[in-house]
C-alpha cells in the first residue's frame, strides 16, 4: 500500500512525534511504501502574525506540496495538521485520488486550546458550537484573545465549508471517551474508529524494586504537576520521582530542594523512562484535562506498572481500578495522596497489579495488535474514498 504520513511538529517534542515515528517504523516494517510530509512549528519565528493566521486557515505551499506527494488510490494519513500544515492537506490528499485518515490526538477540532481546560478545571464551552466564541473571550489558546480568534475562525470556516465531515474518510480516536467527545462536537460517528496507540519495540517488565512514585510528562498544568506536589506533602515515607521538563520545572526544582523525598531527573530517553518505568512501584499519572489517550500509562503497563489515575475521561478507559492500578477522584490532593499511601501499603496488591498491567499491554497495545486495526482502518478509509468518487461521477 503506498501512505503519505503528515505531521507538524510542536517545538517540545511530545507523544504524538513519539506515535507518529512508531507508527511509521511500523508500517515500513511491513513492506509499505512510506513517504513522509513534515512542517515544524520552529518557522512559526519567521513569520508574522498575520501570515501564521493565514496559513493555519490555508496553507498553499502544504496544498501543492501534498498535491505533489498524495498516492492516488493510496492513503494519506494526517497527525497533527495545525497550524501549518492547516486543513488545506485534506483537499491536496482528495484532488489527487487518495483517502484520508486523521488521528484524533488532541481535541484540537472541539477546543482552542485542545485541551477541553481553562483555570485549572474541565472546560466545555465550546463543545458543539458552531464558533467557539467563548475560547476567543477567554483567550483559551496561548493566553492570546487575537491568537485564539484565529483558531476560531479556522474551526468555524471549515466545520462551515463540511471539511471535516466530508473531506476526512476516517477518524482514529484513541479511547471510546474521546470517540464519545468528537462525536457529541459533531463528528460523523459512522467514521470515527477507536484504536489506541501502541508502545514500539519488545519492553521487558520490572520487579518494581525501586519502591517508588513516578511520573512521567511534561511539567505543565494540565498534567497535574501541582496537584501531585501538593498531594505528596500529605504522602508521610516514601519517594517521588519526577521525569520531565516544561514551564513548571521551576516549580519542580524548588520542591526537590526543600523535600529530598523528591528527585527530578529532567527530560529522559525513551530507554530512561522504560528503566525509571521497570524499578518504580506504580506511575502516577495527575492530570486535571480531559486526556485523549495516555501514552505514560501504556508505556506503564509495558514494564509492568501500575498506574495511579483520576477518575477523568480516557484514563477511566485505560486504567482498571483494582487491576491495572488504582483510580481516585480528580482535582483532589486528598483523594490523590490517599491512593499513593495505599499503594505504599500493600505491596502484595502492587505486585498482583505487575502482572495485570503486563497483561493489558499485551492483549492491548503491542504493535502486533495494532497493525490490523490500522490496516482495517486503511481500508475502510480507501472503501469510502471510492464511494465518494462513483458519487461524484
Amino acid at each position: 500500500m503506498d501512505i503519505l504520513l503528515l505531521h507538524n511538529y510542536y517545538l517540545h517534542r511530545g507523544g504524538e512525534e513519539q506515535v507518529f515515528e512508531a507508527e511509521r517504523r511500523l508500517l515500513e516494517e511491513h513492506g509499505h511504501r512510506v513517504s513522509v510530509y513534515t512542517l515544524n512549528n520552529t518557522a512559526l519565528k519567521e513569520l508574522g502574525s498575520v501570515r501564521q493566521a493565514a496559513f493555519s486557515l490555508w496553507n498553499p505551499a502544504a496544498y501543492r506540496a501534498v498535491r505533489g506527494l498524495a498516492p492516488a488510490g493510496g492513503v494519506v494519513h494526517v497527525h497533527n495538521p495545525f497550524p501549518l500544515l492547516s486543513p488545506a492537506v485534506y483537499y491536496a490528499a482528495r484532488h489527487a485520488g487518495a483517502a484520508v485518515v486523521q488521528t484524533l490526538h488532541n481535541y484540537r477540532l472541539l477546543c482552542p486550546n485542545a485541551l477541553f481546560t481553562r483555570g485549572g478545571r474541565i472546560c466545555t464551552d465550546c463543545l458543539g458550537r458552531a464558533v467557539a466564541w467563548p475560547g476567543m473571550v477567554h483567550g483559551c489558546y496561548r493566553g492570546s484573545r487575537a491568537a485564539s480568534a484565529v483558531v476560531v475562525l479556522m474551526l468555524a470556516l471549515h466545520r462551515a465549508l463540511g471539511t471535516y465531515r466530508r473531506q476526512v474518510n476516517r477518524y482514529i480516536a484513541l479511547t471510546p471517551f474521546a470517540r464519545s467527545l468528537f462525536v457529541r462536537g459533531g463528528l460523523p460517528r459512522e467514521k470515527i474508529a477507536v484504536k489506541p496507540n501502541f508502545v514500539a519495540g519488545e519492553p521487558q517488565p520490572g520487579n518494581g524494586e525501586g519502591g517508588y512514585m513516578l511520573f512521567v510528562g511534561r511539567l505543565s498544568p494540565e498534567k497535574g504537576i501541582g496537584l501531585l506536589l501538593e498531594a505528596w506533602k500529605k504522602v508521610k515515607g516514601g519517594r517521588l520521582v519526577i521525569a520531565g521538563d516544561g514551564p513548571e520545572a521551576p516549580r519542580v526544582e524548588a520542591a526537590a530542594r526543600a523535600d529530598g523525598r523528591i528527585t527530578w531527573v529532567g527530560r529522559l530517553a525513551l530507554a530512561g523512562v522504560a528503566e525509571q518505568m521497570r524499578e518504580a512501584l506504580c506511575l502516577v499519572v495527575p492530570s486535571t484535562c480531559l486526556e485523549t489517550f495516555g501514552l505514560a500509562v501504556v508505556e506503564a503497563f509495558a514494564a509492568g506498572t501500575p498506574v495511579l489515575a483520576p477518575r477523568l475521561g480516557a484514563l477511566e478507559d485505560l486504567v482498571e481500578a483494582g487491576r491495572t492500578g488504582l483510580a481516585f477522584a480528580p482535582h483532589s490532593p486528598e483523594a490523590l495522596a490517599e491512593a499513593m499511601e495505599y499503594a505504599l501499603s500493600h505491596p502484595q496488591e502492587m505486585r498482583q497489579m505487575r502482572r495485570a498491567a503486563r497483561a493489558e499491554y499485551l492483549a492491548r497495545y503491542t504493535p502486533e495488535v495494532s497493525y490490523p486495526l490500522l490496516m482495517q482502518i486503511y481500508r475502510e478509509a480507501l472503501a469510502d474514498a471510492g464511494e465518494d468518487s462513483h458519487a461524484r461521477d
